[in-house]
């Protein structure tokens, strides 16, 4: 397993409280994303695997509602986040050719040109977890960093199909977001561009 750690501040600002960029007439429009995702092997297959997703987001997280998720974080732990999110639809993912799951949490913000958008959804989950009750069930979240050019629609970003969330305190007593990726590396989502794209 890998570990990603996130100082407060800058998950504060990342993955719960991001300025939404509405469009021009203060509205969330549809968009859609395709490209490609490259799974990396871990262990004794150590092949890499290709396959094509869609992105679809038809809405965004609020301020307030953020703030609800992050204060469950801490004060409940994930599993109280996910019963919270469960019921939003924002969108679908869906990779190759899977009919894909409702995408329920979207924030985003403007960095330097490219647009910084960070999905999250509960994941797939495959009978045999649920039968063998494996310890992949640990982690039910599927996390989705982009970056987009807004000039051309285009971009690049990671994408972590098993994911566990923690609220955590570390040895400087900071207080900071834990994300687990139950693979070894996250996948890379690369070739991504914007359907219909007409610049912004």
């Amino acid at each position: 397993m890998k570990r990603f750690y996130v100082s407060y501040g800058f998950i504060f600002l990342v993955f719960m409280l991001l300025s939404v960029a509405p469009n021009a007439n203060g509205q969330n429009t549809k968009e859609t994303y395709t490209g490609t995702v490259l799974y990396f092997g871990s262990g004794l297959d150590s092949r890499t695997v290709t396959q094509q997703f869609t992105l679809t987001i038809s809405g965004q997280t609020s301020d307030e509602q953020a703030q609800r998720y992050l204060n469950l974080l801490r004060e409940s732990g994930q599993s109280k986040v996910l019963d919270a999110i469960r019921g939003n639809e924002l969108g679908r993912f869906s990779v190759g050719a899977n009919v894909g799951v409702p995408v329920n949490v979207v924030r985003e913000r403007t960095i330097n040109g490219q647009r910084r958008i960070f999905v999250v959804f509960e994941r797939w989950t495959q009978f045999a977890e649920l039968r063998g009750g494996y310890r992949s069930l640990d982690y039910p979240f599927g996390v989705i960093e982009l970056y987009i050019d807004e000039r051309t629609g285009k971009g690049e970003g990671t994408y972590i199909a098993a994911a566990k969330i923690r609220w955590d305190e570390d040895k400087n007593n900071n207080y900071q977001v834990e994300i687990e990726n139950f693979a070894t590396f996250p996948a890379r989502l690369m070739g991504v561009q914007q359907r219909n794209f007409r610049g912004r």
